[in-house]
């Protein structure tokens, strides 16, 4: 079976960049801004940004187009005889199926967030009742189950329609539209009598998250953002990469869906820090804030309505750009394992999706007695842990390494791939800081994860 190929560059930057805008932008990105003290936090986050996000999706859009295939098979094309790196296919495989099967179900949250605005369900609600109305929505196994559905349905209809015609022609449009949408919602925000202080919280640097965190603490905090934010580490992109020509160098590529991907994080932390100053709300609430601080932004602001369900169209455009991009992953994976069709692959998924999204779903209400991270937590935190503090950093490790050193792939072929054709050329001189201080970061990130969460 010939290589399915994008139909253009500018599909293949939009799908890369739907992948990796997602909730992790717009929804953990301003919160954890507020919560370490705003511009400075974004300064040091586009610094880990160049000096470690960039690099690494190189590496994996360069594995990918070196071998036109997905981490499935990508590694095996690739390696030396008798090197063991394919069996790594394994866990980057088991790495999108586990982000699908809470990534899912809360984006259904999105969507029904979305329906509940647009019906005036928040509107004359007190605070206490905002919070308590989504405390009964995540205790609602029947109403939560019903959203990650449609979600699957959703996102397995588009892939089924094929690489081209279908997934590429609504990346596009979903991409136009969630910056379209965000510009309007930018320019109500920054328009609302006291925004200026939002704006200067995320634009004027202060030192108030390090005196209150320490510097070490921020910039830890903003390596895992950016390291995080990009998908990398479990061939999410390589897939992009494995389906464009060699017409573009790849790290002018990688640089321009990190542009994407940041624009989408700022311009949302525009939305979000001007209305939170405008109507005197903590901008460092915690996950919380989307759910329950924004609804009741919403309530007091004048045309509340319109503007929350617009806010929330913009959220699901987040979510399902990630979703999309995702499946194609796991479709892909099929594809090239059993030789199966695409229509055929996106059925048997589409039952595996969602039967495995269950426990999350569940987890807020029937499955509320199992906390496998401590009291208080639920199967969702479990399966975040599983993939954000290992799956991510130990298969971007990997990715580094391989591309690196000589019982992997090796630098000279990886330069070469990434080096061909027009635009920016990957620094050859570098491979001493990937050698070595790269693959000491990620370390670094991995273990301050596990102290964060059982120090």
């Amino acid at each position: 079976m010939a290589r399915e190929k994008l139909a253009s560059r500018l599909g293949f930057i939009m799908l890369s960049a739907g992948c990796a805008i997602g909730l992790g932008n717009v929804w953990r990105f301003p919160f954890i801004t507020g919560m370490y003290g705003g511009a400075l936090f974004v300064l040091i986050y586009l610094v880990c940004l160049v000096v470690l996000g960039i690099p690494i999706m190189t590496m994996e859009f360069s594995v990918g187009r070196g071998s036109a295939l997905s981490a499935a098979k990508g590694f095996h094309a690739l390696e030396k005889p008798g090197t063991k790196w394919h069996v790594f296919s394994w866990p980057a495989m088991f790495g999108n199926y586990l982000l699908m099967f809470f990534y899912t179900v809360v984006s259904g949250w999105m969507f029904a967030y979305l329906f509940k605005t647009a019906k005036g369900d928040f509107v004359g609600l007190s605070p206490d009742d905002i919070g308590g109305a989504f405390g009964g929505f995540i205790s609602n196994p029947g109403e939560l189950v019903i959203w990650m559905i449609v979600v699957c349905v959703l996102g397995f209809a588009i892939c089924a329609g094929g690489l081209v015609k279908s997934v590429e022609k609504v990346g596009k449009v979903m991409m136009t539209g969630l910056f379209i949408v965000v510009a309007i919602l930018v320019i109500r925000a920054v328009t609302l009598p006291g925004a200026g202080a939002g704006l200067a919280f995320l634009l004027k640097p202060n030192l108030d998250g390090i005196r209150q965190h320490g510097l070490g603490r921020v910039v830890y905090a903003a390596m895992g953002q950016a390291f995080f934010t990009l998908s990398l580490g479990i061939g999410s992109m390589q897939i992009f990469g494995s389906y464009i020509g060699k017409e573009k160098a790849l790290l002018g590529e990688a640089v321009t869906v990190t542009i994407f991907d940041t624009a989408a994080a700022l311009l949302a932390g525009l939305v979000i820090f001007p209305a939170c100053f405008a109507y005197g709300v903590n901008p460092g609430a915690g996950p919380g804030l989307i759910f329950v601080t924004l609804p009741n932004i919403f309530n007091n602001m004048p045309l509340g309505q319109f503007w929350g369900s617009l806010f929330f169209v913009f959220m699901v455009f987040a979510a399902m750009s990630t979703i999309i991009a995702v499946f194609e992953n796991i479709i892909a994976f099929a594809m090239e394992l059993t030789g199966c069709s695409r229509v055929k692959a996106c059925i048997v998924n589409f039952f595996i999706v969602v039967v495995f999204s269950l426990p999350c779903a569940l987890g807020f209400s029937v499955l509320s007695g199992f906390n496998p991270m401590g009291e208080g937590s639920v199967v969702l935190d479990l399966e975040d842990f599983i993939l954000s503090n290992n799956l991510l950093p130990l298969g971007a490790l990997i990715y580094c390494l391989f591309c690196v050193y000589k019982s992997g792939w090796g630098w000279d072929k990886f330069i070469a791939e990434a080096n061909t054709g027009s635009g920016i050329k990957f620094p050859t001189a570098l491979k001493p800081y990937f050698a070595y201080i790269v693959p000491i970061i990620i370390v670094i990130i991995f273990i301050m994860g596990y102290i964060d969460i059982f120090g």
